[in-house]
């Protein structure tokens, strides 16, 4: 069975260690080095891993051990990004958020994993950034949180 790609966002990092979310997180690991998924981050997460507590940041390092597992975000992903803000799916304050998805979205991941759910996995969100990725030539997107992934695997 191939593993299915997961990004993940700076929140599930942050989520290993929090209270409200630590468990559905931690089963999340268990899953991937079962082999069911396999992890990718970008720039923008190592960068807001590098600014949080060293536990976070640890985990980050400890996690995306293979440098192919950092997804860059070149020139077509800022654009994306700001395809996001000035379509209005996020404010020009959560442009990190908007470069999360566009770093997934331009290198061809299709499922990204997040607690955030006001500027990310909800809905409305999601939506939009799909509309602009429509707009722009690129697939739909999932985002979800790692609760979604996790008790789905529980039969």
């Amino acid at each position: 069975m191939t593993p299915v790609t997961l990004y993940l966002d700076n929140s599930v990092l942050g989520g290993y260690f929090d209270a409200e979310f630590e468990a559905a997180t931690g089963n999340l690991w268990v899953l991937a080095k079962a082999g069911q998924y396999r992890f990718v981050a970008s720039v923008v997460t190592e960068r807001e891993a590098a600014r949080a507590p060293d536990h976070v940041y640890n985990l980050f390092l400890d996690t995306f051990t293979d440098p192919e597992s950092i997804l860059g975000l070149e020139t077509r992903g800022m654009a994306l990004a700001q395809s996001y803000v000035d379509n209005k799916v996020v404010s020009p304050k959560y442009l990190a958020d908007a470069q999360h998805v566009a770093a997934a979205t331009t290198h061809g991941i299709g499922v990204i994993v997040s607690w955030n759910f006001r500027h990310l996995a909800n809905y409305h969100r999601e939506a939009g950034f799909n509309r602009v990725n429509l707009e722009y030539g690129y697939p739909a997107v999932r985002i979800i949180s790692p609760q979604e992934l996790v008790y789905g695997n529980d039969d």
